[in-house]
C-alpha cells in the first residue's frame, strides 16, 4: 500500500505535480586549487636546485573580474557530480587524469559572485610537475603557475565568558613572471563549550577574482596539516626521488627547515629503497626511493 502524505498524495502523485521553480536554486561551480612543486634553476651545476610550491591560476577572459586571476573551475553540468566536474576541469587545464583530489569546503556566502547566487564546491589537487601540459581553457586569456608564499602576520585572542575567539592573519603572495598578487586573509576560530566554528575572511585583496583568496588559504592550511600527519606530500613526487628531494618538498610546503635526521625517521616507513641512483654530473650519486605502498 502506498503511503499518503498530509495532502493525501502518493509519492508518484507528489512528484508529478512538484514544481522545482517554486524554489530559488543556486548555480554550483567546482573550483580547483591545483598544487605542484617545481625546481628552480641552480646557480651552478654543483648546487642542487631548490624547490618551489606553485598553484595554477587563469586570467579571466570575460566579465566579471575581466583580466583578474582566478582558480581554474567551471559550473557543474546537469549530468555530472561536483567531483566529476572537478576532474573534468583538471584535465581541461592540465591534460592529466588520475591524481590526488580532495574536497576542501563548500563556499556559499551571499554576493560571492556578482552574476547570481553561485555556490562553489572547492577541491585541492596535487600533481607531479613532470606530468602536466599547461593550457588555458575556453574562458581564459592565459594560464600560469604562481609561486606560493603564505606567512603569518599576527594573531590575537579574545576570551569569552566561556570560550574564546582567536584570529590568525596571513599574508598570501602569489608570484609569476607577469607580476605578484597579494591578499591578507583572516582565519577566525570561535570556541564555546558546545560548539566550534572556523571562518575565513578577506581583509585586503589585489588581483585575485571572487573570494578565491579564501579558498587558496584554506587549501594551503589543509595541505600543511596533512603533510605533518600523512603521506600526502608523496603525491607531488615523481616515481623515483632522493630523500633530499622529498625533504625539500616537505620544507616548501611547511615553510620551514627540517632537521635531516628527524625528517628521515619521520618518513622511514613511507618510502622504500630502490636499486637506482642519481646520475647528475657534479654530484655524488644518491640512492633513489619510491613510495612504500605497503604502508599506504
Amino acid at each position: 500500500m502506498d503511503l499518503l502524505d498530509r495532502d493525501g498524495l502518493t509519492e508518484r502523485e507528489f512528484l508529478e505535480q512538484y514544481q522545482a521553480g517554486d524554489y530559488e536554486r543556486p548555480s554550483v561551480a567546482a573550483d580547483m586549487v591545483i598544487f605542484t612543486v617545481t625546481n628552480t634553476e641552480a646557480d651552478n651545476y654543483r648546487k642542487l636546485p631548490e624547490k618551489e610550491l606553485r598553484i595554477l591560476l587563469i586570467r579571466r577572459g570575460g566579465h566579471p573580474f575581466l583580466g583578474k586571476w582566478a582558480l581554474p573551475g567551471g559550473f557543474v553540468r546537469p549530468d555530472e557530480t561536483a567531483e566529476q566536474a572537478a576532474v573534468r576541469e583538471l584535465h581541461e587545464e592540465t591534460g592529466v587524469n588520475d591524481v590526488y583530489l580532495e574536497q576542501l569546503y563548500t563556499y556559499s556566502d551571499i554576493g560571492r559572485d556578482p552574476r547570481t547566487w553561485v555556490m562553489s564546491c572547492s577541491y585541492m589537487a596535487l600533481i607531479d610537475s613532470d606530468r602536466f601540459l599547461l593550457k588555458a581553457g575556453d574562458d581564459a586569456e592565459d594560464a600560469a603557475w604562481f609561486k606560493v608564499s603564505y606567512r603569518l602576520l599576527r594573531e590575537q585572542k579574545e576570551l569569552l565568558d566561556e570560550g574564546y575567539v582567536k584570529t590568525w592573519t596571513y599574508e598570501l603572495k602569489l608570484s609569476a613572471e607577469g607580476g605578484e598578487l597579494t591578499a591578507v586573509v583572516n582565519r577566525t576560530v570561535t570556541a564555546k563549550p558546545t560548539s566550534k566554528s572556523i571562518v575565513y575572511s578577506i581583509e585586503s585583496n589585489d588581483g585575485l577574482a571572487f573570494d578565491h583568496a579564501k579558498i587558496i588559504a584554506c587549501a594551503i592550511e589543509r595541505l600543511r596539516g596533512k603533510t605533518n600527519d600523512t603521506d600526502i606530500a608523496l603525491h607531488l613526487m615523481p616515481k623515483f626521488f632522493t630523500l633530499t628531494e622529498l625533504q625539500q618538498v616537505y620544507e616548501v610546503i611547511l615553510d620551514k627547515e627540517l632537521l635531516k635526521a628527524a625528517f628521515r625517521r619521520k618518513v622511514a616507513d613511507l618510502v622504500a629503497e630502490t636499486d637506482h641512483y642519481t646520475e647528475n654530473a657534479g654530484h655524488r650519486p644518491s640512492r633513489l626511493y619510491r613510495r612504500n605502498w605497503e604502508e599506504a
